[in-house]
């Protein structure tokens, strides 16, 4: 460990062989009144490492903020779940990883597979589907419950709960469903 004093910047650099390279530079001013205080921090951080210091101290009239909450060297990591989605449209059928935050659609598209869409808000029913397995939220679409619960979707709105077996079908097929059911 290296302690360097310059004016009244403190550098101080932390090196262990081979592992972790972190330095700080910390500049403060401050007055034995306590009326002003003023700092400035920066740190360059390259694999995670914690650093606490017993023999900081802080005047007890003066708020110490929680740097390691603020400030934490810890990385953080984030665990998505995807689901595996089988689509067949023309005869073929295409196996994509969706995120439960991502509709069919988009990421049908986003892999560049030619897809029928139009508003992408659920209404125009553009995208049909008949789900063959599996479940999906598509709470935000205008498909009646009736036509939803005999498995068709709205590709637009449909965000994956499961691994789901999907084939596109005419629009004209949906629409006259959910007419006819519209009339019950």
């Amino acid at each position: 460990m290296k302690i360097a004093f310059h004016n009244q910047n403190l550098i101080k650099t932390l090196q262990q062989p081979h592992t972790h390279f972190i330095s700080f530079h910390f500049k403060s001013t401050m007055t034995t009144s306590g009326a002003a205080v003023a700092s400035t921090f920066h740190a360059t951080i390259s694999p995670s490492i914690t650093l606490t210091s017993p023999n900081l101290q802080f005047p007890s009239n003066l708020h110490r903020p929680n740097l390691r909450r603020r400030f934490s060297l810890r990385r953080t990591t984030t665990t998505t779940c995807s689901y595996k989605i089988a689509i067949e449209h023309d005869g073929v059928t295409t196996e994509l990883e969706v995120d439960p935050d991502e509709t069919i659609l988009d990421k049908a598209l986003d892999t560049g597979m030619s897809v029928p869409h139009d508003c992408k808000l659920g209404v125009c029913m553009t995208c049909p589907a008949k789900l063959l397995s599996g479940s999906v939220d598509q709470s935000e679409g205008m498909l009646s419950d009736d036509v939803i619960e005999r498995g068709y979707s709205l590709l637009c709105v449909s965000y994956p709960k499961s691994d789901c077996q999907i084939k596109i079908i005419p629009e004209e097929e949906l629409l006259s469903l959910q007419l006819a059911t519209a009339d019950d």
